[in-house]
This record gives C-alpha cells, structure tokens and sequence, in this order.
C-alpha cells in the first residue's frame, strides 16, 4: 500500500502559499514541493491533495491502494462526507481524482506527525515568497 502524505503552507491568510507532497511504499520516496499564488490556507491543504493524487495518477500508481494523510481535518471530512460546503469546486475535484484509485483510505494526523509534507510545503512557500 502508497502512503501519500499532504500538505499546504501559507503565510497569512491568504497569503503566498506552498505544497508539499511525500509519498512511500516504493522502493524509493518521492518527494515534491511547489510554489502557488495567494490563496487561502484551506485552498492550500486541497491544492496540495489534489496535486498529490494527480502526482500518483501520471505516474500510473492509481491501481495501487492508498493510505492518503493530511493534518487538514477539512480536506479528510471532505473525502469522508465526499462534500465541503466552502470549497464544493476543490472538494469536487479531488473526489474526483480519487475516484480514479482503486482504494484510498483517508487519516487526518496532527502536525506533528506530518513533519516531511510539513518541511516540503515550507521549502514551496519560501519559493513563492522570492517570487512576490
């Protein structure tokens, strides 16, 4: 099974954002980050999933079962409900990325425990605030 960790990074709210995404259960981790323009920090925690799934998906590792984690606890309800009232458009989006997986198992977690997401969301926000 994939472990697709997520994660999205602002400074302000909204302010200049940033994504980062960790992925394991391969031989080999990949991990990406990647600067955004000014959103708000609930937009960055979805922008992230979404490129995350997108990420597997070009890939080809949509057949493979995925323990999907983000410390958002919107985006994890919002794949449980399969709705977010504030974000329909960004909710709808990666349900619809995921629905492309044969099985995703959505885990909110603390802070904490998210640290390479975290640090690759960071590394994307500092990119994004050398190019305001």
């Amino acid at each position: 099974m994939l472990k697709l960790y997520t994660d999205g990074a602002t400074k302000g709210n909204p302010g200049p954002a940033g994504i980062g995404i960790l992925v394991s259960g391969l031989p080999h981790q990949i991990q990406k980050h990647a600067a955004l323009p000014a959103m708000s920090n609930h937009e960055a925690e979805f922008a992230a999933a979404i490129a995350g799934f997108e990420l597997l998906i070009q890939a080809g590792l949509n057949t493979t079962p995925v323990a999907f984690y983000s410390d958002s606890k919107l985006v994890i309800q919002a794949i449980e409900k399969q709705y977010a009232k504030h974000y329909p458009d960004l909710a709808g989006r990666l349900l619809t990325l995921i629905g492309q997986f044969s099985l995703v198992l959505p885990n909110w977690l603390p802070d904490r425990a998210n640290r390479g997401a975290h640090m690759l969301a960071q590394q994307g926000l500092r990119q994004s605030e050398t190019k305001i």
